[in-house]
Formats: structure tokens, sequence, C-alpha cells
């Protein structure tokens, strides 16, 4: 991946704040305007700005997109995210947003379910969700 291309990314801090909570798992749009306390056009705008760019990944899960940093990420963002997570230690808006991410208890694509921390954990629910929708109804009329 150019560097330029993930430099670009980085010089906002909206596209900054997004990459960062990402860092902690995949999210909807829904879920970035709760942390970020934000405008649904405005983050739409910037994932799709990081999208182009191959800086996010995206899959439907019913009727949301959820976002999630590639999954075998280019060396040089990887380097780039362990950076910009250092970094964004010791700012406040951006530990700000890690607390919201984890105090996230329901999510708007998956109610009653915890937010998922990893790809594997989304999987798990994935998973979990297909073979309920496969099993037999056990319910008698």
């Amino acid at each position: 991946m150019d560097l330029v291309k993930i430099y670009q990314c980085f010089c906002d801090r909206t596209r900054l704040r997004i990459l960062h909570v990402l860092t902690q798992g995949p999210l909807c749009v829904c879920h970035f305007q709760e942390i970020l306390e934000e405008p649904q056009v405005k983050i739409s705008k910037h994932l799709a700005y990081l999208r182009a760019k191959g800086m996010v990944e995206t899959r439907r899960e019913g009727n949301f997109i959820v976002y999630a940093l590639p999954e075998k990420p280019p060396a040089e963002l990887e380097l780039n995210l362990r950076c910009l997570q250092d970094c964004a230690q010791s700012d406040p808006i951006f530990r700000a947003d890690l607390r919201k991410v984890n105090k996230l208890q329901e999510s708007c694509c998956q109610p009653a379910a915890k937010l998922p921390r990893s790809r594997r954990a989304l999987l798990k629910i994935e998973n979990r969700t297909a073979a309920a929708a496969k099993a037999p109804s056990s319910i008698s009329i």
C-alpha cells in the first residue's frame, strides 16, 4: 500500500478516529455515530473515502453495512495503525472513543448481543445465527 494513500487518510481527525476505533473490531455506521457523536452523513462520507483508498473493508449484515480493517493489512498500514494506537493514548478524545466502544453493550445490527471485539467473535455470532436459521423449529401449534 502506498504511504501517501495512508497519510492522506490519516490527515483528517474524523478518519483517524474511525480507524482507531476499528482497531477494536468491526462496526456499523450507527456505532460510529454513537461513539464519535457525528452525523451519519459525515461518517458515511469518511467511510467511503477510507474504503476507496483500501483502508477499510465492508460486508452486509441484513440491512446494515459493517466496516472493518482489512483482513490482511499491508505491513505499512499495520505499522501506521500501531503508531496511531500508541499516539492516541495521550489524546483525551481518542481515549473517550475507546471507552465508548467498550461500553457498547447492544448493537443495532445484533440486538441484545455484545459488540464483537474481533473478527473471530463476529464469525462465531454469524455461525450461530446461520445454524439457528437452519435448525428445525420445535414450536408446535
